[in-house]
């Protein structure tokens, strides 16, 4: 019997509305929390799933607009100010998890990452897939979008935010939003030069998003700023104060009355050490981004296969075992690209380890 028998409406496959919602409150009462993975093939897709169905433990799977993008392919047009190839990679996306999920035995979460506000037309097109979608099959083809407006003044982070979730209730679909920046780089967006006090979110900050948000639903998320940064960097680089989350939640109980009442995320989670993400899940971080250690854990599995195999991947004919010798059956793609599969999961299940999200 999985631990998610007993959570109300949580099932194998893709979760969304109240059970989607009740396994995340599930992971904030129970000290522990999803790592997100970002997918930008079926190839990364199956990898994460399958680490997911050998822990026996939920995953989410998230699309970044680029990501998105390269999942309908490079080669069709992605107007600025249409993005239509974003759309329908996401959407695509969102399907091929739909399918596949269920046959993997677990729950899945499929979100989509950072959007600016120069990116909102990605995010118009897939609420309008979330509504077809809906109107069809009683529910939204997602689980939960991430608007990421930290760029703008907080006031128009706020507005954007609210008008969007008022759209995203009635598909009991839930929003994931930033307050204050999380600095370095993640696909194309560059905040390496930002001000050092734009890292660090105030209780102030995080309180007004509750605010004003919690009137329309209670689904929805903040990435509030605690010095993240996207990428692996150099120890001493980066100061990370996971400590504030406890004066976030702290500020807003004594606002609301609620105990422990912030649903939070963890962006730039690549290279932090395990005490910083314990010390963040202590505090109500229920989502941590990975996306970094998992992209280089892909390539490290194809880079230790041409290693071992380097003879016989030279040419079509010819190898250690002859001139003669054929050598489709190293060079066949389904052959390197298992082997990435592999290698990132590993990866997988160390950051679900390392998030508590285990069998024990």
């Amino acid at each position: 019997m999985a631990f998610w028998d007993k959570i109300d409406g949580v099932k194998a496959g893709v979760l969304t509305g109240d059970p989607a919602w009740n396994l995340l409150t599930h992971a904030k009462d129970n000290g522990f929390a999803f790592p997100a993975f970002n997918c930008t093939s079926t190839s990364v897709i199956n990898s994460v799933l399958e680490a997911g169905m050998k822990m026996g433990r939920p995953v989410m799977i998230q699309f970044s607009e680029g990501g998105s993008a390269f999942i309908a392919g490079k080669g069709l047009p992605n107007d600025k100010g249409k993005l239509q190839a974003s759309i329908l990679g996401a959407v695509t996306g969102a399907h091929i998890v739909r399918m596949l999920a269920p046959a993997y035995g677990i729950p899945v979460y499929t979100h989509t990452d950072h959007c600016s506000k120069k990116l909102l037309p990605w995010f118009d097109g897939m609420l309008d897939a979330n509504e077809i979608y809906f109107k069809a099959q009683k529910e939204p083809l997602f689980s939960s979008h991430m608007l990421d407006l930290s760029e703008e003044p907080d006031d128009e982070n706020l507005a954007i935010c609210e008008k969007y979730l008022k759209r995203m209730a009635p598909l009991k679909l839930f929003l994931e939003m930033e307050i204050g920046v999380t600095g370095g780089v993640e696909d194309g967006v560059d905040n390496s030069g930002v001000e050092n006090e734009k890292l660090y979110s105030t209780p102030e900050d995080v309180y007004k998003v509750h605010e004003t948000l919690s009137p329309i639903s209670e689904r929805f998320t903040i990435a509030a700023a605690f010095g993240n940064v996207h990428g692996v960097y150099t120890s001493g680089n980066v100061v990370l104060r996971p400590e504030l989350l406890a004066a976030y939640q702290k500020y807003t109980t004594e606002k609301t009355g609620k105990e422990k009442p912030l649903y939070l995320v963890f962006h730039g989670g690549s290279g932090s050490t395990k005490e910083e993400i314990a010390t963040a899940i202590s505090n109500g971080v229920v989502k941590m981004n990975v996306d970094t250690d998992t992209q280089w854990a892909y390539w490290e599995g194809l880079l230790k296969f041409y290693k071992d195999k380097e003879g016989y991947l030279q040419g079509q004919i010819g190898n250690p075992e002859g001139a003669d010798k054929p050598n489709k059956s190293y060079y066949d793609p389904r052959k390197w690209i298992r082997e990435a599969e592999v290698s990132m999961m590993k990866r997988v299940q160390e950051s679900m380890s390392d998030l508590k999200n285990e069998n024990k």
